[in-house]
This record gives C-alpha cells, sequence and structure tokens, in this order.
C-alpha cells in the first residue's frame, strides 16, 4: 500500500513537471518516461507483483535523477545507475543480513518476496551428504524396450495387416504372435530376439526395416528365421551419460522445488551426490523421501477376463508359494455387451498379508521376488498394489495391511512424459469432501490418448502406475475428454493425504527420473574445518583486505580513500549476486572474495597512476581524470580478462570448493569492472565538482 502511494506521487510530480513546461525541452522525454516507469511500478505495487512494482520504481528513480539539472547529462546517467544496483543489492541482500544478525529487521513482506538467500555452505556450516547411484542399466533396458514397441507395430504392418502409426490392438498382436516370434527378455538383456515361424517370408526383414532403427540398433542374422537386434556400444554410452545428467537435473529441480537453494548437486561417474547444510532432522527425512521418488507414473489397462491366477491356484503348491500368500476373489468390472449393458465377472489374485514386525515394503519385496519366477500370458505382466484397511471409523485413519496382485497389459498406454501439469487439490464431489489427490493435465497426445483408451474400455479398469506401484484402479465410467484425470491418495485420513499429494505433485511436476537411483552413502558432517579454522579463515580474509585499503589511504590519501569505498561496494554487489543465485557461502568462496578485493583496487592504482601522469604533464584536474579513466581501462580490461578466462576453466573442470572458488572470482571479476570504472569515477567526479578542487589529492 506504502509502495503504491509513493509511486504514484512520483508518478504525479514528473507528470506534472512534463506539462508544466519547468523542464527544459531535452529532458521533457526522460521526464514523461519517469512517470509511466512509475505508474507501471504503482499498478505493480497494487496487483502484488514485487519484481514489477521494484524493476520500475527503480527506473523511475533513475529517470527523475537524469531529469535534474544537476551536473551533466552522463555523470547523472552513471550516478542513477550506481544508486540503482546499490538499492536493488540492498533488497537482495536484506533477508540474508537479517537472519544473520537480529538486530537488522527484515519486514515479513520482502522476506516472503525476495527468494535470494546467502548462507554458510557445509565446510562452515555442517550438514548432510547423500550420494545416490543412478540405475544406468534399467535405463538402458528402458529404451531396448522403447524400440521394442516400435519394431513390434512395424512388423504388425508387415505381417499382422496393422494399418496407421498407432499401436496395435490386442487382436492384431494375437495374429502376430501367430507368425512371428518377437521376445525383449525380462532380465536386463539389451537384446531383441525374433523368430519368423514357418509360413511366413523372412525376407520382409529387410534393409528398410532395419535402418528403421539405426544408428542404436544393430542386427545380427542367426539363421534364415533368426535375428537378434542389440543396442549398440556407443548408444548404450550415450544413454548412460544422458541418464545421469537427466536424473542430476531433476533431483535439483525437486532440491530447488524445496525451497532448499543452499543444497549443492553434483555427479561423479554415475553417482550424484548431494550436499545439503543444516541440521533439521525433519527437512532431512523428506529430502530423502523426495529425492529417491522415480515418479515414473504410467497408465495401463487391467486385464480382468483372464484366469491366470485362477490357473495359479489350483497348481501351485504350498512350498512354492510364500509364507501367508493367499488366493482372494472378488467382482470386477469387465465392459459392455452388444446391447451396452455393462457387465462383470468374478476374478482371483494373490494378497500377501503383512507379517509381524515386518514393514509393508518387505511385505512387497517378497510378493515381488515371487511373481518374478511366474510366466504371465504373452503382453501381459503382474502388477502390485498395498492393501489399506480402516482402524479408525471415526477419522476414517486406514493402516497398510499387505499388497495384492493384478494383472496387466504390459504395453504402457500413457506416460508420465505426457502429463503437462500436475497439481493438489481437495476432492470437491460429496462423497470425498475432505479428501486430497492429484489433478493431472495431459499434453495433447497424452489427451487424445486418454481419450481414445476410455472410449474403448468403458467399464473395465486401468491402473495408475507410480514407481512400479499400482496406486488405484478406477473403474471408466463413461469417454474422458478434456485431457485431464485425477489421482486419489490411499490414506483416509485428509492430513496424510494432503501431505502425500504435495510431495507426489512436487515430483511430477519436477519429471520422472530416467532411471531409479538408490542411496550409496550417507553422512552427517559437521563443519569440515573445524571452528579454529573458520575463524582464523575469516581473520585472515578480513585482515587482509583492511591492510590492503589502509595502504590505498596512505599512499593515495584520498583517492585511495575513494578506490576503498569502490572496492567495499564491488564486496556489497558481488554478495548480492550470489544470493540472488542461492549459493553457499564456503571458506573457499570467502578466499574469493578476499582475492577479488585486492584485484579490484589494482584497477585503481592504474587509473590513479595514469591521473597522476596527465597532472605532471599540467592537465586540468577535470581533465585529468577523464584521461585517466580513459587510458586505463584497456590494461583494466586486460588483466580482469585474463582473470575471468582463468575462473571460468576452473569453474568447468573443478568440483567443490573449487568450483565454489572460480564461480566467486567470476562475479567478483565483472563487479570489479562495473565499481572501478563507473562507481570510482562517480565519486571522483562528486569530489571534483562539489569542492571545486583545483589540484587532487592523489598522495
Amino acid at each position: 500500500m506504502i509502495a503504491t502511494i509513493l509511486m504514484s506521487i512520483w508518478g504525479s510530480l514528473a507528470l506534472i513537471l512534463a506539462l508544466s513546461g519547468l523542464v527544459h525541452r531535452p529532458t521533457r522525454t526522460v521526464t514523461w518516461a519517469g512517470a509511466l516507469a512509475a505508474a507501471s511500478a504503482a499498478a505493480g505495487a497494487r496487483s502484488d507483483s514485487f519484481w514489477t512494482m521494484v524493476l520500475f520504481g527503480t527506473l523511475a528513480l533513475h529517470l527523475g535523477w537524469l531529469a535534474l539539472p544537476v551536473g551533466d547529462f552522463s555523470w547523472r546517467n552513471r550516478f542513477g545507475m550506481v544508486s540503482a544496483v546499490g538499492l536493488i543489492s540492498a533488497l537482495l541482500l536484506w533477508p540474508s543480513v537479517s537472519s544473520l544478525e537480529s538486530r537488522i529487521p527484515c519486514p515479513k513482506y520482502v522476506k516472503e518476496r525476495v527468494g535470494a538467500r546467502l548462507v554458510a555452505g557445509l565446510d562452515l556450516r555442517g550438514g548432510l551428504r547423500l550420494v545416490y547411484t543412478v540405475d544406468v542399466a534399467e535405463a538402458v533396458k528402458d529404451k531396448r524396450d522403447a524400440y521394442y514397441e516400435d519394431m513390434r507395430r512395424e512388423l504388425a504392418k508387415l505381417y499382422a495387416d496393422h494399418q496407421g502409426d498407432e499401436a496395435p490392438s490386442d487382436a492384431v498382436l494375437a495374429k502376430l504372435r501367430e507368425r512371428v516370434d518377437l521376445q525383449a527378455p525380462r532380465s536386463r538383456s539389451h537384446t531383441i530376439v525374433l523368430g519368423i515361424k514357418d509360413g511366413q517370408d523372412p525376407a520382409k526383414i529387410d534393409t528398410r526395416f532395419v535402418s528403421l532403427f539405426k544408428p542404436d540398433i544393430e542386427m545380427r542374422r542367426i539363421d534364415a528365421r533368426n535375428f537378434e537386434f542389440s543396442i549398440r556400444q556407443a548408444a548404450e554410452s550415450s544413454i548412460r551419460e544422458r541418464a545421469v545428467a537427466q536424473a542430476k537435473d531433476i533431483v535439483l529441480r525437486r532440491v530447488d522445488s524445496m525451497g532448499l537453494r543452499e543444497a549443492a548437486v553434483s555427479t561423479r561417474a554415475e553417482d550424484i551426490i548431494i550436499e545439503v547444510p543444516g541440521e533439521d532432522e525433519a527437512s532431512f527425512a523428506e529430502i530423502r523421501d523426495i529425492i529417491s521418488k522415480t515418479a515414473r507414473l504410467e497408465f495401463k489397462m487391467v486385464d480382468d477376463t483372464s484366469s491366470y491366477f485362477e490357473t495359479l491356484e489350483q497348481t501351485a503348491t504350498p512350498e512354492t508359494l510364500p509364507e501367508g500368500l493367499e488366493f482372494e476373489r472378488e467382482n470386477a468390472p469387465v465392459g459392455l455387451n452388444e446391447k451396452g449393458e455393462e457387465l462383470s465377472g468374478a476374478i482371483t489374485y494373490a494378497f500377501l498379508p503383512k507379517a509381524k514386525e515386518e514393514t509393508t515394503q518387505q511385505t512387497f519385496e517378497r510378493l515381488r521376488e515371487w511373481a518374478v519366477g511366474l510366466t504371465p500370458p504373452a503382453d501381459r505382466e503382474i502388477g502390485f498394489e498395498v492393501v489399506r484397511r480402516v482402524v479408525d471409523e471415526a477419522s476414517q485413519k486406514e493402516e497398510e495391511v499387505g499388497y495384492r496382485t493384478h494383472l496387466l497389459r504390459a504395453r504402457a498406454e500413457i506416460t508420465g512424459d505426457m502429463i503437462r501439469d500436475a497439481q493438489a487439490m481437495p476432492d470437491q464431489s460429496s462423497t470425498g469432501m475432505g479428501s486430497w489427490g492429484v489433478q493431472l493435465r495431459f499434453s495433447d497426445k497424452g489427451g487424445n490418448i486418454f481419450e481414445r483408451i476410455t472410449g474403448d474400455n468403458v467399464n473395465r479398469r486401468f491402473a495408475i502406475i507410480l514407481d512400479d506401484k499400482v496406486e488405484s484402479t478406477p473403474r471408466i465410467m463413461d469417454k474422458i475428454s478434456g485431457g485431464s484425470s485425477r489421482i486419489t491418495m490411499g490414506s483416509g485420513d485428509p492430513q496424510v493425504q494432503l501431505r502425500d499429494a504435495k510431495k507426489l505433485e512436487l515430483v511430477l511436476r519436477s519429471g520422472a527420473l530416467p532411471a531409479p537411483i538408490t542411496p550409496s552413502n550417507e553422512q552427517r558432517i559437521g563443519p569440515s574445518l573445524g571452528k579454529d579454522s573458520i575463524r582464523l579463515g575469516i581473520e585472515g580474509a578480513v585482515a587482509g583486505g583492511v591492510l590492503v585499503m589502509f595502504f590505498m589511504i596512505m599512499y593515495y590519501r584520498l583517492a585511495g580513500l575513494i578506490a576503498d569505498l569502490s572496492v567495499l561496494m564491488n564486496l556489497f554487489v558481488q554478495l548480492a549476486v550470489m544470493a540472488s543465485f542461492g549459493a553457499s557461502m564456503t571458506l573457499p568462496g570467502i578466499a574469493g572474495l578476499a582475492l577479488t578485493l585486492g584485484m579490484g583496487l589494482d584497477a585503481h592504482v592504474l587509473i590513479n597512476e595514469r591521473t597522476r601522469e596527465e597532472l605532471r604533464d599540467g592537465k586540468s584536474t577535470r581533465v585529468a581524470v577523464e584521461l585517466g579513466y580513459s587510458k586505463a581501462l584497456s590494461a583494466i580490461v586486460d588483466g580482469q580478462l585474463t582473470t575471468l578466462i582463468a575462473a571460468i576453466v576452473l569453474a568447468q573442470y573443478g568440483t567443490g570448493p573449487i568450483k565454489g572458488f572460480a564461480v566467486t572470482l567470476m562475479v567478483g571479476v565483472a563487479c570489479s569492472m562495473f565499481t572501478g570504472v563507473v562507481v570510482s569515477r562517480v565519486l571522483f567526479d562528486i569530489w571534483v565538482r562539489s569542492a571545486g578542487k583545483k589540484i587532487i589529492s592523489l598522495g
């Protein structure tokens, strides 16, 4: 409200000045622009668009200063630029300074809207170090399975009269299996085996067919009717590298979405390393949970017409079944008849209750281990869903009691890459008041597929699978158009539902990991340097900076004081830039700050010495300052550029502390150029103009 009023007053004043003719014609355009910027800032404040207000407000102040009849235009422009940078830097650093020093309060309004934070790194503060290993073999297998689906579609065109680029129907696949034998081993083999049955022409597997899968797939002919396709070594290496890079990016997005800007994410071979400063155990537990979720989302149809588990019940012996496993029955929807009437049928499924002193995850592992040895029908696979039962009727709180099986179609109709957006939302229906779920919005492709699948499978169940576990198996009531769907949370407790819905929203929005990741190492570490090392390091950096600044004042007198003020501005801006990146302040970073401070003063030495030479040649004070800056500029740029190149190389090839030092150095070089050439020039001009000095004090 206050910001809106201030910007409105400034805009009105600028508008009055522009219309009154009190300002000269050359500055009238600047005044009009200032009024427009102030109006935009007021509009941003009114609509609670914080950074719109800040940027346009700063621009309005800059333009307002340009309109004033003080000094020449170039000096006013430099002064306005320095003032704007100083104000924005102060705003970026305000929350960080307030958190370190309680005597400098920061309003809640600013804290909520300024996300920039500068925090202590692991070596200064300690924290949690997690190492996850990317299962790159699974990423290669996924790529092979994708080629398997593409190859099966092309074979259906050649041998089963399939038309179009859509996935073949079950009837077409059944016809295809009568003519060819296409297998992708369930193990992590990277091969696809194709056999052409008697009576079919193997010559159709020609150069054109093989070229469809180049350059990643190579073919080996076993004999006249059998072929083996495998992923090339170069393609496999590329898949592995891409899987690690994508996993790092997704983990970083998840960490950032949790507000952990101070966390660092890096890679080493097939490992992802996450370092989170702090001591909050609750946050650490949430971090582990969010990071480890693969978030691989799939929609697969449930096959409720097969008698596979019923046959398995009749043939299985107690010795071959996990302890406690039971076969149970339920009624399931199985589609519509010719009149459009709903049909249902009794199906059999396997249920494994949770044993005493066993976690639900251990129950899942036991059931999955048993299922690995089973041989489901062609193009079918076994899915697993947690079973919950209400333990408190009043609160509807549920408890996980075991896992059950579903027979699913192996082909995923919709996958997570077809999800455009995910949002946790409460259930507005009369039967679901107080419950939470995640609303999904599909891409155009996903929406069209979802509409077709639901239209073709009314009164059948489809499974929503997240991270290889069936989350729910809703019944398709009717064709669903509009490109959206909903995942309901399992627990009856609304608070638990809300928590799970928020987590699922976060991981779906950040994207699915290209391959599962497993924790391989975890360390709780204290400040790696120790309190004495930290104190001595900071004291050394501060002492070095103070001594250099003291030397400048003793040697260059008042010009040295201007250089020191400029360098302090450099430090201020540099910290603000690092805070905007969400950087962690480490001891190597502090060393980088001390180094850039010395480099900034080196630029002023060049400027002062050049100015001295011009004064000795009899130039006036203003001319000497002008020439001093212009002639020293090339040497300053040369020195800073060579340092920047070295910093870029360190950042590219260094890791950990070395990379932190390099990044600090790069930011420092950019800030040194600004403060050395612009800020100090403004201070020099203020001194010369205000005091009217004929002789400048250069020591």
